[in-house]
């Protein structure tokens, strides 16, 4: 059965035949459009549309299907698309609920996603999936969930607030909103043959559905045949051209991946404009999206555009967000295209140049015009416990920041130093003076202490470090949002702005924050399992806005820093990490010591 339509095609068949034919009249019919036409790469003037039982009878000249009841809906010769489908994203991201969520991005034309809620995954379990799933449905979004694979992400280097196993996969699979399985970011596990890592990949094979794919390192050979030959099917991870042909080449759908942080779209959109390669095992994905994009920019539509100025011709762009995301997920015998028997999922778009979405239909229903949505959608409503998950095991003050040593005079450590707007960071080693027998923060390297709370079960377990490149004079930044643990991530310049950091995200049940000379100058509260809140779009938009500014205040210039910040932890990323238990390295995926001999 396919959930993700109001009518079963079974249940309708007989109507959608007599609509087609003009035996019944349809009831709601589109006149006078641009068709883009997915399937055979071309835009076809003055095409009509009829629409019966939230799906597609007849494409071509539809007067015929016209009754007394049916609605007309007339193009004037606008473009219609399929719904716009997002093949990898996380909600979380968008430090908004599900709901608020398909309020964002419904009137830009995204009709579906491909959501991984791996992050409430690690800090509530499937209970909070199965939370995030009963809220999403309450939207005529089609929200299709691909069960958290890796958690915690890399076992063994982090503490999360809950384990999955294999026979949870199981499990989550019999849900008939569970499409796969998200994003399989132990690739070490997979072409090392691990048994409990094939096992989890193995019981998604069994139900039939697909596996999604996180390969990260510039390795096309074995290592990559391995990981395909094993089941998955995608992979969003790709930064360079070559990774990204060297997928498509072997039959793994390669996602290009353009998020609010992570700008990959340029570089590897060169593996279609640059390769005279079919592009049908392409799609586009956003990851992970601020509400800021959102608001201003948009969710797909912004893809689009953006892959138009790269390079990368209309139709196929569309392509990409509709038919091919499909069918990665073999789902294209129900959406992708406008095309009899398939889901009414339509969206109108001025032009090819300005790619503007000024009308959404899911199911056959208009569902937004002009940018917002025409239809009323219910408050968020979250139980006690997911809102109660800030359980640090120790008191933290500033005496708790400080780093001490055995050496005398300087002290060469290990550092993160961040790659502005990508995923990936380099390891390097900073020689920092000893005072007192401690190690301090040193602004003049651009060096700043970082530190990793536990926050799940009172273990009082924290990780040290040091991260390189966020440009910070004077002050100090903490967050939740620390993947894929989401444990208490603090950053900065001095012991006592880091403990007051800290100490107001304790307070406030998780979010993001910024400190300077003991004043909060900026703090978006995430009671949400300490990553999402309950305001809308552009409430949540505001307050990024003013932590934003509060990033500039303390000196930082880098786009979307907190998102880059997040990353920090994130022990399956090359090369270096920091979790609660400490320096990851991520090429050889051992721990590693903060100073080096």
């Amino acid at each position: 059965m396919f959930k993700f339509c109001k009518t079963q095609l079974w249940e309708c068949s007989r109507t959608l035949s007599d609509v087609a034919m003009g035996r019944k009249p349809a009831e709601t019919v589109i006149r006078n459009a641009r068709l883009v036409n997915v399937c055979t790469h071309e835009i076809l003037d003055n095409i009509d549309v009829a629409i019966s039982c939230g799906r597609i009878a007849l494409v071509g000249d539809a007067a015929h299907c016209i009754g007394e009841s049916t609605k007309v809906i007339d193009a004037e010769g606008q473009l219609i698309a399929p719904g716009f489908l997002d093949g990898h994203i996380h909600i979380e991201s968008s430090m908004m609920t599900p709901i608020e969520y398909a309020k964002a991005v419904i009137p830009h034309g995204t009709v579906g996603i491909y959501y991984d809620p791996h992050e409430v995954c690690n800090v509530l379990g499937l209970k909070g999936v199965d939370l995030m799933a009963e809220e999403a449905e309450k939207t005529p979004l089609k929200a299709m969930l691909t069960t958290p694979s890796c958690v915690p992400a890399v076992p063994g280097f982090e503490d999360s607030g809950a384990e999955i196993t294999a026979a949870d996969i199981a499990s989550e699979m019999k849900h008939d909103y569970t499409v796969g399985l998200g994003e399989m970011m132990n690739f070490p596990g997979i072409t090392a043959s691990a048994e409990p890592t094939h096992n989890i990949t193995g019981e998604t094979l069994k139900a039939g559905k697909i596996i999604t794919g996180h390969y990260s390192i510039p390795e096309t050979g074995c290592g990559l045949n391995a990981y395909i030959a094993s089941g998955v099917r995608c992979c969003h991870e790709s930064t360079r051209a070559e990774d990204a042909l060297a997928k498509m080449r072997l039959g793994m759908y390669a996602m290009l991946r353009e998020g609010s942080a992570w700008h990959d779209l340029q570089e590897v959109s060169k593996a279609i404009t640059e390769h005279k390669v079919d592009s049908r095992f392409a799609t586009m994905i956003s990851d992970d999206t601020h509400p800021h994009t959102l608001v201003a920019n948009g969710h797909l539509d912004h893809i689009v555009r953006r892959a138009v100025s790269f390079g990368i011709d209309f139709v196929t762009a569309i392509q990409m967000v509709t038919l091919n995301c499909a069918q990665c997920f073999q789902m294209d015998h129900e959406l992708g295209s406008i095309t009899p028997g398939k889901c009414a999922d339509i969206v109108f778009i001025d032009n090819e140049k300005d790619i503007r979405v000024t009308r959404v239909l899911i199911d056959g229903d208009v569902v937004a015009e002009n940018g917002k949505l025409t239809i009323d959608l219910p408050k968020s409503e979250l139980p006690a416990w997911a809102l109660d998950t800030m359980h640090v095991g120790e008191t933290i003050t500033p005496e708790t920041f400080k780093v001490h040593t055995d050496k005398v005079g300087t002290a060469t450590v290990r550092a993160i130093e961040i790659i502005p707007v990508h995923v990936g960071d380099y390891e390097r080693h900073v020689e920092l003076k000893v005072e007192n027998g401690e190690l301090k923060s040193d602004v003049e390297q651009d060096v700043l202490k970082t530190f990793v709370f536990e926050r799940h079960n009172k273990t009082g377990k924290h990780g040290v470090g040091f991260v390189k490149g966020f440009h910070v004079k004077c002050g100090a930044m903490a967050s939740t949002v620390a993947h894929d643990a989401h444990n208490l991530l603090v950053v900065g310049t001095n012991d006592e702005d880091m403990a007051l950091a800290a100490n107001t995200l304790i307070q406030c049940g998780g979010g993001e924050c910024i400190v300077q000379n003991g004043k909060v100058l900026g703090c978006v509260p995430l009671p949400f399992a300490g990553l999402m809140n309950t305001k809308s779009a552009e409430e949540m938009d505001e307050l990024v806005e003013n932590l934003g500014k509060a990033w500039e205040t303390i000196g930082c210039d880098i786009q979307s820093p907190f998102m880059t910040m997040a990353l920090i932890p994130l022990a399956c990323l090359p090369e270096l990490r920091l979790t609660d238990r400490g320096l990851v390295d991520c090429t050889t995926f051992s721990f590693a010591d903060l100073e080096v001999e």
